[in-house]
């Protein structure tokens, strides 16, 4: 039995991601993510809510004038004048969301289950005869009274709805439950069936399988399960589930999957946990000890899939523990080999930074190997100085002068920051060299004192690969000018 034959994927990330506090994404970063999400391969990208602002519409008319092979929607309410929005948005469809639990009804809209019947119908046929494709949704569905939904269903598609969407508002469904729930409801209605689930008990994926399972067509997803409250179901949960643990196909292009996260998390300004399951940062990262001899011997022992099947690299972290395997696995991974004497080298000299409490970051381990197999490597970017200004009344200003590829480079920048001037004014600097993005930044004070010495650690990457490096200095700026250079010369 093929249970998952067909599977579509509606992604929220542009509108549910401003529905997240403290994000709002810009007409640039809206279209800079819908690119990506069509190069994933997304079948329908809800762009936003017309009725929201100006500047929302502005947003979604430039995602529409991409001519992207997804379907670009918009978010609506069961009245007239967002249709009318949406129409000005030049949008192929629209999310048409009506309250169904008695609940939403009586309390948030204050009317009665005939009247909302009465409008879902009305704003179906109006958006219809516009030339809209129509998915009419249930909101709260999962406390709905089932009856009433499926007769509501079944009125919306005689009025012309094309799909029909099931939405779990507060993430109260149990698997067993929801895959019941849409076999009940799929052998009722006529029209595909889409499922919509909030993740915030931490079921939002097994929800939407269970779903997937029980006869819905669309999954609605999200970048890194982004959204409002605990988020919404994630993206990439769904399809590497299909993929690998039910060995059918989805028509997502999975080694996007990774960069597409790390876009969505950068313009949003929302960190992918560590944690995180296939994106986080410790996905495919390993300490030392018995996992890397088992990964040494077959990397399936520890991996569930190759990192490569979503874009991603393996990751190996060295410190006081690190064994031999560790080593000559994290070494290989650079395309460096060593014999034993250098490799007994290698690994005291990380012993040695591991007990003084350091973190060995992918920096240190290339210039400790280097050094140790007297490897003479030209440093492709060197600063040769820098000046910012900064002050309670002055916007943050900072120019550099540096040689890229033995040529001199000046460049300057404002920032939020002096240290954000100044990088940014590095970042102009090296764009010969190709795209690399500041993907994490940390600071912490080694010493005490106002002369502390600050440790400044970051992550970057550039086309897929990401390395990590270190600066320490007294100067916070310094500190952070030397721990990129040190990571941009790593990726280069």
């Amino acid at each position: 039995m093929i249970l998952f034959e067909n599977v579509r994927f509606l992604d929220t990330t542009l509108r549910d991601g401003e529905q997240t506090p403290g994000v709002a994404l810009t007409s640039e970063d809206k279209v800079a993510i819908a690119r990506k999400l069509d190069e994933l391969g997304v079948n329908v990208i809800e762009a936003g809510s017309a009725i929201t602002s100006e500047g929302e519409r502005e947003s979604i008319r430039a995602v529409a004038a991409e001519g992207l092979n997804a379907e670009i929607c918009s978010y609506c309410r069961i009245m007239k004048q967002d249709v009318d929005f949406a129409l000005a948005s030049n949008v192929d469809s629209i999310h048409l969301v009506a309250p169904v639990s008695d609940l939403h009804i009586s309390v948030k809209l204050r009317k009665d289950r005939e009247t909302v019947r009465q409008m879902a119908i009305e704003t179906t046929e109006y958006a219809r005869e516009h030339g809209l494709i129509v998915e009419l949704s249930g909101e709260d569905a999962s406390r709905a009274d089932m009856d009433f939904l499926k007769s509501l269903y079944i009125d919306c598609v005689e009025a012309g709805a094309d799909r029909l969407c099931f939405c779990d508002t507060v993430g109260l469904l149990v698997p067993e439950r929801t895959e019941a729930l849409f076999r009940d409801i799929t052998s009722a209605v006529r029209a595909p069936l889409s499922i919509h689930c909030h993740n915030d008990f931490g079921l939002g994926t097994a929800n939407t399988i269970a779903a997937l399972r029980g006869g819905a067509r669309q999954a609605h997803v999200t970048i890194n399960g982004i959204g409002e409250r605990s988020g919404n179901t994630s993206l990439e949960e769904v399809v590497m589930t299909i993929e690998w643990l039910y060995k059918q196909k989805t028509g997502i292009n999975t080694k996007e999957i990774f960069k597409t996260s790390r876009l969505v998390s950068r313009l949003t300004g929302i960190p992918v946990a560590p944690n995180k399951s296939l994106v986080g940062g410790n996905a495919f990262t390993h300490e030392a000890g018995i996992h890397v001899h088992g990964l040494l011997a077959d990397t399936s022992t520890y991996e569930p899939i190759k990192p490569e099947v979503i874009g991603r690299e393996r990751k190996i972290v060295l410190g006081k523990h690190a064994g031999k395997s560790s080593v000559t696995l994290a070494l290989k991974e650079m395309g460096l080999s060593v014999d034993d004497t250098q490799l007994h080298e290698v690994l005291d000299r990380v012993k040695e930074m591991g007990d003084h409490g350091k973190r060995v970051t992918d920096a240190d381990l290339q210039t400790i190997a280097e050094t140790v197999l007297n490897i003479q490597k030209e440093a492709k970017v060197v600063l040769e100085e820098y000046t910012v200004v900064s002050g309670n009344k002055v916007i943050p200003t900072a120019s550099v002068r540096m040689k890229v590829d033995g040529k001199e480079v000046i460049e300057a920048s404002i920032g939020d920051g002096p240290v954000d001037a100044t990088l940014a004014s590095i970042k102009k600097g090296i764009q010969s060299l190709g795209d690399v993005q500041l993907e994490e930044y940390h600071v912490d004070a080694i010493t005490g004192g106002t002369d502390a010495l600050v440790e400044v650690l970051v992550k970057l990457s550039k086309d897929g690969k990401m390395v990590t490096s270190r600066g320490a200095r007294t100067d916070i700026v310094m500190a952070s000018v030397e721990a990129v250079l040190n990571g941009i010369n790593r990726l280069i």
